[in-house]
């Protein structure tokens, strides 16, 4: 066996055996590998049926499907109010202003209808046993008149300063959220993963955002077309820079697109527009000031500059005053 194994044409036959057994073994090695693309793409539909699933349990324990049976919503129906005040954009409004529910909408009705009544009587009851400021009986009349419109108005006034407020605190904070999106979805990330993964960590700057990036993230798993959850959340921030990430991501979806690119030109635009806003209330920052200054600091100015010659030209008059003139003199 020693001498066979040192035979160098043992060894030379040896080494071209296993020569072509690795040979044989690099060509062979694709096909017997086979191909996981069938697995892989399982895997995926499971895992997007699994985060499905688990969305819609959290919305199942949260109760979205609320229904309002309170002293509101039966005066509401009684009176047949959503008919009398019916608005066609009031749905909108409370979602842009963050109201979702039936609750909101009664909620709004009954305010509407019982506002005007409240503040003509606190109106009317004020100027006749507290102070009537010496108004004839037509101006309190009138004054009256106007705090039952101020009521009737108030409603939408409110929902219109909370949209501006809520739409305000989503843009401040939108600009970086789409940078972690973007680093979200370059790091392999599916979309409804990268949004519910900003939606948890943009929460600590703006609440609203968070919010609307959740309902998102729902709406993105059981919707049955995903366009119609990028327009949704235009819809209820209702901005420009929102609705134009939302039409690029629809486009995305549409013809295949790289998300990344979509996004990182988005983060881009909505930066500039936060830039523009903030170079826009700069500018506008010298005509809000005329009237302030105007009212407060030119009074103040003229009575620091104009005090002391004043104080000084009463005392040379005193002086004057106190001199006695020599024809007094003779007389005594």
């Amino acid at each position: 066996m020693i001498e066979t194994a040192t035979d160098p044409g043992f060894l030379a036959a040896l080494l071209a055996g296993l020569a072509c057994f690795a040979t044989i073994l690099t060509i062979a090695a694709p096909a017997l590998k086979g191909n996981n693309l069938d697995t892989r793409l399982k895997s995926v539909s499971n895992r997007r049926e699994e985060l499905r699933r688990k969305s819609r349990e959290q919305l199942s324990q949260k109760g979205l499907r609320r229904t309002d049976e309170g002293v509101m919503k039966r005066i509401v129906d009684k009176l047949d109010l959503q008919s009398a005040l019916k608005d066609d954009n009031l749905e909108k409004a409370l979602v842009q202003a963050g109201l979702r529910g039936p609750r909101p909408v009664s909620a709004f009705y009954f305010a509407r209808f019982a506002l005007p009544f409240a503040l003509g009587l606190f109106a009317f009851l004020y100027l006749h046993f507290v102070n009537d400021f010496d108004l004839n009986t037509q101006l309190q009349i009138c004054a009256v008149m106007f705090a039952a419109a101020a009521g009737f108005y108030a409603p939408n006034m409110y929902l219109t300063n909370r949209a501006d407020k809520r739409k305000a605190s989503i843009m401040k904070a939108f600009p970086d959220s789409l940078d972690m999106m973007l680093i979200c979805v370059e790091a392999g990330m599916s979309i409804e993963l990268a949004f519910a993964r900003v939606g948890e960590e943009i929460g600590t700057a703006s609440v609203e955002l968070a919010e609307e990036l959740g309902l998102t993230t729902a709406e993105l798993s059981y919707l049955q077309e995903r366009r119609q959850a990028y327009l949704n959340l235009a819809e209820r921030t209702n901005h420009p820079g929102i609705k134009s990430v939302a039409t690029a991501l629809v486009q995305a979806e549409k013809y295949g697109t790289p998300m990344g690119t979509a996004l990182r030109a988005m983060a881009k635009e909505n930066r500039e527009i936060r830039i523009l806003e903030a170079e826009k209330k700069a500018a506008a920052l010298p005509a809000k000031l005329t009237v302030p200054m105007i009212v407060f600091f030119l009074p103040v100015l003229f009575l620091v500059i104009g005090g002391p010659a004043y104080i000084q030209i009463k005392g040379q008059e005193g002086e004057k005053g106190t001199e006695v003139s020599p024809m007094s003199q003779a007389v005594e």
